[in-house]
């Protein structure tokens, strides 16, 4: 049984067919611009300390008080604080408890927003609600039908989904 990650939290909300794939071990990612852009601005943060890793879980900066999650974009918000939330649920279940928060680059480096994110009832409950789904989800045999969308155009997966 494949561990569920972050990633996958982050792919099941952007795009089922990208998060069986990945959950399946089909990574087109390492020959996507996209992601090396991502990977490159977790790099050069001024404020940035080393990953924390442990379990299946990689968190990009822990504080005593925040969990912080870095994007290169808001584009897909929900995804990315749901991915926060993860790890927000994780560190709970090992008595730690802490507030998240969603940092996102814009092009210009001058822009940086701050999103604050909390793990509560009701997250906790949506949260535990889409772990299920995600189970069920990289249980089939083959991934969904992908659906296009203007945003496939710049995922590491689209040459796979529609070429």
């Amino acid at each position: 049984m494949f561990n569920i990650t972050g990633t996958l939290i982050n792919y099941y909300i952007h795009c089922k067919t990208q998060c069986w794939l990945h959950a399946n071990r089909i990574n087109l990612e390492d020959n996507s611009e996209e992601v090396r852009i991502g990977k490159a601005l977790h790099e050069i943060s001024e404020d940035r300390v080393s990953e924390v890793a442990f379990e299946n879980i990689k968190l990009d900066k822990i504080t005593k008080d925040y969990v912080v999650e870095v994007k290169k974009s808001d584009s897909d918000l929900e995804s990315a604080k749901l991915q926060l939330l993860y790890y927000l649920y994780i560190l709970k279940q090992k008595g730690i408890e802490k507030k998240g928060r969603l940092e996102v680059f814009e092009k210009n480096r001058q822009n940086k927003k701050r999103f604050e994110v909390v793990l509560d009832e009701e997250s906790e409950g949506k949260l535990q609600e889409i772990l299920a789904d995600i189970k069920e989800l990289i249980s089939l045999p083959k991934p969904p039908e992908p659906k296009y969308e203007s945003k496939c155009r710049k995922c590491a997966y689209f040459e796979y989904c529609f070429i």
